[in-house]
Parts: C-alpha cells; sequence; structure tokens
C-alpha cells in the first residue's frame, strides 16, 4: 500500500512539473469529441426531419414514450450534463484527480450497453427527466441543437485540457463527461428507430 501511494504521489508530482508545457487531452481527443458530437447530433436531425405530428407523437404503447418526448428527453439530459461541465471548469484544474481517473472505456462502455437504463434510478426521488410532452418537435429540437451546437463551438476552441478538471470528489473528467453526452443520444437514436420500426408507425399521406 505505501509502495502504491508513493507511485501515485511521484505520478502527481511528475505530471504538476510539466503540466505547463504538456497536456493529457490531446488534438486527437479533440477530434474524436467532435467527430462524434456532430455525427450523433447529424444523425437526429435526419431521423427526426419532416416528421408528421402523427409519426412524432405515436407511442408503441401507453407506458413508451414518442419521438418527440424521446427528443425531450435528450435535450433534459443535454442541459444537466453540459451544466456539469460549467461546473467543472469553475472547480479549476485538479490534477490530483487525473492521476486516478477512470479510463474512457469505462464511461463508454456504461452508456453504449444495450441494457436498458431507467431514467429515474438516476435521480430518485424526482422525475425530472421524464419528458412530459408538452412543446412540439420542432421546439424540443430547436432546444436540444442550441446546446449541442453551443458544446462543439466550446470543443473546437477549447483551450484548458479537459482531462483535468473533475466535479469536487472526482468522477468523470469533461472528456469523459463529452463521451456521455454523445453517447446519450445514441442510445436514443437506437429507441427513436425502434420506434419507427413499429408495425403501426404512421405512414407518410
Amino acid at each position: 500500500m505505501k509502495k502504491t501511494v508513493t507511485l501515485l504521489f511521484l505520478l502527481f508530482l511528475g505530471f504538476a512539473g510539466r503540466s505547463q508545457e504538456t497536456k493529457l487531452w490531446t488534438e486527437a481527443d479533440r477530434k474524436y469529441l467532435l467527430d462524434n458530437l456532430i455525427r450523433s447530433r447529424d444523425e437526429l436531425i435526419r431521423e427526426t426531419k419532416d416528421l408528421t405530428k402523427e409519426q412524432w407523437s405515436f407511442k408503441e404503447s401507453p407506458d413508451r414514450w414518442s419521438i418527440n418526448q424521446v427528443v425531450e428527453h435528450i435535450a433534459t439530459w443535454e442541459l444537466l450534463m453540459t451544466h456539469d461541465v460549467s461546473r467543472m471548469l469553475s472547480n479549476g484544474p485538479q490534477l490530483e484527480m487525473a492521476v486516478k481517473a477512470n479510463a474512457d472505456s469505462t464511461y463508454f462502455a456504461f452508456i453504449m450497453e444495450e441494457k436498458q437504463h431507467i431514467t429515474t434510478e438516476y435521480t430518485k426521488p424526482f422525475t425530472y427527466t421524464v419528458p412530459m410532452g408538452l412543446n412540439d418537435l420542432k421546439n424540443n429540437m430547436a432546444w436540444l441543437l442550441k446546446m449541442r451546437n453551443e458544446s462543439i463551438s466550446y470543443v473546437t476552441s477549447a483551450t484548458e485540457d479537459l482531462r483535468v478538471y473533475f466535479m469536487r470528489g472526482g468522477g468523470s473528467n469533461i472528456h469523459q463527461r463529452y463521451i456521455t453526452i454523445f453517447g446519450h443520444m445514441d442510445r436514443h437514436l437506437r429507441q427513436i428507430r425502434k420506434v419507427k420500426q413499429h408495425p403501426n408507425y404512421p405512414k407518410k399521406k
């Protein structure tokens, strides 16, 4: 145990000593985030383009979400996660957290798994990520795309090392939070495509 603590301390000192000249977040990381933030955004635009009200309000069953509700849910989570990014930046760099950060694959595997995620399990005792469906699809998309485009703009020009900014107490860093953001949209793109494959999904007239 003592050797492990010493090694971590030496790694931290080594990184801190060269932090002014070396970043953990690379240009390859920037490209990876941008490619996926843009790709998933464009896929959602294609999947929701020119849908009729009957199509975007269709439910596979009364207890399932419509495409419009799915988009509202994505937007709600996007708001929550970009708020986290702002908080991470305001906390300042936390080099000691970077030394013991989980691998990116931890967050990618979780958000991309086929296992169903129940949204209220992550918001207990509240239900604020359950979509109410009060807005139409056009407004929900406008709200979502505003946030996604701002994220793309930020990642494009960011000068911070996005691998050394965390919430207080640790968890994922900003780079990993953006993996969760595009991965969450990918999960629900699967859901939207499933809705469209339902035999009773309305046809365009």
